[in-house]
């Protein structure tokens, strides 16, 4: 009882982040991931990548990420190790870069920096005071390319931080697998006959 009377005292941005992570951990809680069901079922089967192709996915980040089977391993990956908005906000400028609409922009952008610039932002990015700064006043005349500063920043995050660890995950090295019926026939096929 003292606790929660405790919690009421917190300031809601206080709370808002325990609420997210509540969320994040709630991972840990959950059956074992989407991708080591995917083999279970025909419609499962459909879902799960080709060996090939998440092979592909270590020759470049691009290659991931332009990958709708990458880029959800990347995002469940992200996911547990509590890093998912990075992926968020570059995947919102990526949204965000596809409007049409000049009235939209100026909506779109504020809710991109409210979600993860602002201080105490719910899903605050990690970048440098200065790229902070300018993003800011991009925002003044919002377009097209206001967030790609930020971005960039990101996105070279990624590609030279999580990447390798994704590249290393058991998330990863579970898609490379190669499956155990065709690994069974190379090698009968490799045994030499009798004679």
């Amino acid at each position: 009882m003292k606790m929660c009377r405790g919690l009421e005292s917190l300031p809601n941005s206080c709370l808002e982040r325990a609420k997210g992570l509540k969320a994040r951990l709630s991972i840990f809680l959950q059956k074992p991931d989407a991708f080591s069901k995917l083999g279970h079922s025909n419609k499962a089967d459909k879902l799960r990548p080709s060996l090939q192709e998440a092979l592909q996915w270590r020759e470049t980040f691009d290659k991931l990420l332009t990958n709708k089977h990458g880029l959800a391993a990347f995002r469940a990956f992200l996911k547990s190790e509590f890093s998912e908005e990075n992926i968020e906000f570059w995947l919102a400028c990526e949204d965000y870069k596809n409007t049409k609409s000049s009235a939209k922009l100026s909506s779109k952008a504020k809710t991109i920096y409210e979600e993860y610039f602002e201080n105490d932002a719910p899903k605050e990015v990690n970048i440098d005071h200065e790229t902070r700064k300018i993003t800011k006043n991009n925002l003044l005349r919002p377009s097209l390319s206001c967030f790609d500063l930020a971005q960039n920043q990101i996105y070279t995050l990624m590609e030279k931080d999580s990447y390798s660890r994704f590249l290393k995950s058991s998330i990863y090295q579970e898609l490379t697998k190669k499956p155990m019926c065709s690994c069974i026939q190379q090698q009968n096929s490799n045994k030499k006959p009798h004679t």
